[in-house]
């Protein structure tokens, strides 16, 4: 075989493995992202026998909804998947996904079953998100338990409880998580790499003055357009996240270095070491002297 050709498919290989690999660092700080400024909304948590009579067809909803089959049988279909869940697995059905469902067999499901929404701004998760619909979740002891304290809590009327049932809701997400890592949708691959490139440019600029100018400039559009782009994607103004950034970074720099409040303050973009400490304290709490010490 001509060496050039063997080299050249080599450089091919080579490159489309750096350009996988980038894109999979990128879409996973944008989840990362997209994750930490979630909001969740649950509609309806209840623990329900189905009837015989349990079906419907080809119909969407604006919510997304669990299922966590504890017994009997039935059929599931979302979007052109099929599926049978079982005892012990629990359905993801994502919002304005066509759907259908129905009994198969003389047992019908005895099953947990949420409503709700999670979103980033404007957008709801799972419309970025490629997650599969199934999750084998026999071996967790737990989960039977988290999904009656969420209906438990949805019942009670208490203030407490809003906060709570956001919570275990947030830790079903989570084990589901855990068991399958979500992947960005394909047709979301090309917002998702604009928005990088954003989040990139903060990275590499944060020891600098960054304008909001700056930061449009990158995907070339109107700050103001910017501005509303940003957020529906994040959930966060691009000034929010620069902020939320810059002090990542100082944190990370007072827990692991012996830089002086200056340099740090330097590093992250401030304009001085007073003007730092004051947005420090004000952001986390602590003094950044005394976040080093207490670390």
């Amino acid at each position: 075989m001509n060496r050039e050709l063997l080299n050249s498919g080599g450089y091919y290989n080579n490159f489309r493995g750096q350009w996988k690999m980038k894109n999979e660092r990128s879409g996973h700080e944008a989840i990362q992202q997209m994750l930490l400024n979630m909001q969740v909304q649950i509609w309806e948590a209840e623990r329900t026998q189905c009837w015989p009579e349990w079906k419907e067809f080809d119909y969407t909803v604006s919510y997304n909804k669990l299922y966590f089959i504890l017994d009997g049988e039935g059929w599931v279909k979302i979007g052109d998947e099929e599926l049978y869940p079982v005892p012990g697995q629990l359905v993801l059905m994502p919002a304005r996904t066509r759907q259908s469902y129905s009994v198969i067999s003389g047992r019908p499901y005895l099953k947990y079953w949420s409503h709700f929404s999670a979103t980033v701004g404007d957008s709801d998760v799972f419309s970025w998100l490629n997650v599969p619909y199934c999750y084998d979740l026999s071996g967790s002891a737990e989960m039977p338990a988290l999904f009656q304290q969420l209906v438990d809590s949805h019942r009670s009327e208490s203030i407490a409880a809003r906060l709570r049932e956001k919570s275990v809701m947030l830790e079903i997400l989570s084990r589901v998580f855990e068991h399958q890592q979500p992947q960005i949708h394909a047709d979301k691959m090309e917002d998702m790499g604009r928005l990088h490139k954003v989040q990139q440019y903060i990275k590499n600029h944060l020891h600098e003055e960054i304008t909001l100018e700056q930061m449009a400039g990158t995907l070339h559009l109107h700050p103001n357009y910017f501005i509303k782009y940003f957020k529906r994607h994040f959930g966060i103004t691009p000034q929010k996240y620069l902020s939320l950034k810059r002090m990542e970074q100082a944190k990370l720099m007072l827990r692991t270095t012996p830089l002086s409040i200056k340099e740090i303050a330097d590093a992250t973009g401030f304009e001085s070491a007073n003007y730092f400490s004051k947005t420090f304290r004000k952001e986390v709490g602590y003094s950044p002297s005394e976040y080093r010490n207490n670390i």
